[in-house]
């Protein structure tokens, strides 16, 4: 089973940045905590792909739920499920939802407000607070805001609007602040001395490595769908190699062989 809620809390108050090679199903999630990763997190759209379905809140909790279930079965780190905006607009259900996850074996969430009103996540992150200390659970709560992921608003607005909505967030009780997109180092500053709070970054082109990111003050850093997406591409060429040329080379220098993986998951 995956670890606690406390020491998954515990990750994110260390000198260092938590570092997330997110998972999308049991397989993925247990070669990334083989290679050293010391908590898994979910990426919803790696999720969705794997499953069949587009990214963006389209495919049913119920899946959240299965492949939460399938990644705490294998794991002994803490698992973080990404539940995307909660896959409703009532407090209460998302609260319910959430629930589901941590039953299967969670002890953290993102949750996200996109286009949604900031008020709306401040209030889904107050039901859950409220869901766990009735039910006696401990959640860690990474609050994503997509201020600069989405352009919510204008360019010179962002860290004002990114401020604003950390706070509120704080506020309702979240336990850490996403910000998704955010790159450049004084904004990254100033987010960082203004929410008081831990900081999550999105890794991407043009930010800063894991340690210059710690002496900035960030504590989490998450590879989002990037290596669901390299994966694919890479999947795409194998195939289409094979499919219109016939070629037998689909093992690669990178592959790993079959007892390597088999390995995984045998102990």
């Amino acid at each position: 089973m995956p670890g606690s809620a406390q020491t998954f809390r515990s990750l994110h108050h260390q000198s260092t940045v938590l570092r997330l090679p997110n998972a999308w199903d049991a397989g993925s999630a247990r070669l990334f905590e083989s290679l050293g990763a010391t908590a898994i997190a979910t990426t919803s759209a790696g999720v969705a792909w794997a499953q069949g379905y587009a990214d963006g809140r389209v495919f049913p909790v119920d899946i959240a739920v299965s492949v939460a279930a399938g990644i705490a079965r294998l794991i002994k780190v803490p698992l973080s499920v990404d539940m995307e905006n909660g896959y409703s607009d009532d407090p209460q259900t998302v609260a319910e939802n959430v629930k589901r996850v941590l039953d299967v074996g969670a002890v953290g969430i993102n949750i996200e407000d996109g286009s949604d009103a900031p008020d709306l996540l401040a209030r889904k992150i107050e039901a859950i607070k409220s869901m766990a200390a009735s039910n006696g659970l401990d959640v860690f709560i990474n609050a994503r805001t997509d201020v600069y992921l989405a352009s919510l608003v204008p360019d010179e607005l962002r860290l004002q609007e990114t401020l604003k909505r950390g706070q509120l967030y704080r506020e309702a009780g979240a336990d850490g602040l996403f910000v998704a997109a955010l790159v450049d180092v004084e904004p990254i500053k100033a987010v960082v001395k203004g929410i008081g709070l831990p900081i999550n970054l999105l890794a991407r082109q043009g930010l800063l490595a894991a340690d210059a990111l710690a002496a900035l003050g960030v504590r989490r850093l998450s590879a989002g769908s990037s290596i669901a997406q390299t994966l694919w591409g890479q999947a795409e060429q194998l195939a289409r190699g094979f499919l219109e040329e016939g070629r037998s080379e689909t093992v690669t220098e990178s592959s790993l062989t079959y007892p390597q993986i088999q390995a995984l998951f045998e102990r």
